[in-house]
C-alpha cells in the first residue's frame, strides 16, 4: 500500500512542474533533447552522493533526478506522447512480468540475474545477448555490460574468471592507463575496440 504522504508529495511535484512550464520562460522552452545534459549530470550526482554516504545528499540528488523524470513526462503530456502514469505503469508491468517467482507460481531460479536478462531478451525480440546496450554508456560501463550479458546468456565465449579483489581491480585498471599513457595510447579507444571485438565474438557464438 502506498504511503499517502508519498502520493501527496508526488502530486505536489507534478503541480509545481506544470506551473513552471506555464510561467517560467526557461522551463517553458526546454525539450527532451535540451534536458539530456541535466539528466546525465543529475545521474552522476546521485552516484557521487551514494559513494559519499550522505543521506541528505542522497535525498537532494534523488529528488533532482526525479525532477528530470517528471519534467520529461510533463513535456510528453503537452505533446500528446505519454504521461507520468504511462511511465510508472509500464515499469510496474515490466517488473511484475520479469518476476514470475514473486507474482506467479514459478520457483526462484538459481541464477536470478541470468533469468532476468533472458526474459528481457525474449521480450524485446533481440537477436543477440549484446543487442540493446546504449551507445552513450562510457566505455568501461559498456565493457561491464557486455561481459555481464555474455555470462548471463551462457554465450560460448571464453572469458577470464580468475578471482580478484576490488582493490586489485582498481589498481590494475590504473596501471593499464599509466602504461597506455606512457606509450601514447588512448586507453578508452583501445578498450572500445576490444569491447566491439568481444561483441562480435558473442554474435558469432550465438
Amino acid at each position: 500500500m502506498s504511503d499517502p504522504d508519498t502520493l501527496s508529495q508526488l502530486a505536489r511535484l507534478i503541480d509545481v512542474m506544470h506551473t513552471l512550464r506555464a510561467q517560467c520562460p526557461w522551463d517553458h522552452e526546454q525539450t527532451h533533447e535540451t534536458l539530456m545534459t541535466y539528466l546525465i549530470e543529475e545521474t552522476a550526482e546521485v552516484v557521487e552522493a551514494v559513494e559519499d554516504g550522505s543521506t541528505d545528499e542522497m535525498v537532494e540528488e534523488l529528488g533532482d533526478l526525479l525532477l528530470q523524470v517528471v519534467f520529461h513526462a510533463e513535456i510528453g503530456v503537452e505533446q500528446g506522447e505519454f504521461t507520468l502514469a504511462d511511465v510508472a505503469g509500464h515499469v510496474a508491468d515490466k517488473l511484475i512480468a520479469r518476476h514470475p517467482y514473486v507474482y506467479g507460481t514459478q520457483a526462484v531460479p538459481d541464477d536470478v540475474w541470468g533469468s532476468w536478462e533472458k526474459r528481457k531478451k525474449a521480450e524485446k525480440h533481440r537477436a543477440s545477448s549484446v543487442d540493446g546496450i546504449p551507445d552513450p554508456l562510457n566505455t568501461l560501463a559498456r565493457a561491464n555490460k557486455v561481459v555481464t550479458r555474455i555470462r548471463s546468456h551462457d554465450v560460448g565465449v571464453e572469458m577470464d574468471s580468475t578471482p580478484i579483489t576490488p582493490e586489485e581491480v582498481g589498481q590494475s585498471i590504473l596501471t593499464i592507463v599509466e602504461r597506455a599513457q606512457s606509450c601514447r595510447i588512448d586507453p578508452d579507444q583501445a578498450l572500445r575496440i576490444a569491447v566491439r571485438s568481444r561483441e562480435s565474438q558473442a554474435r558469432s557464438a550465438e
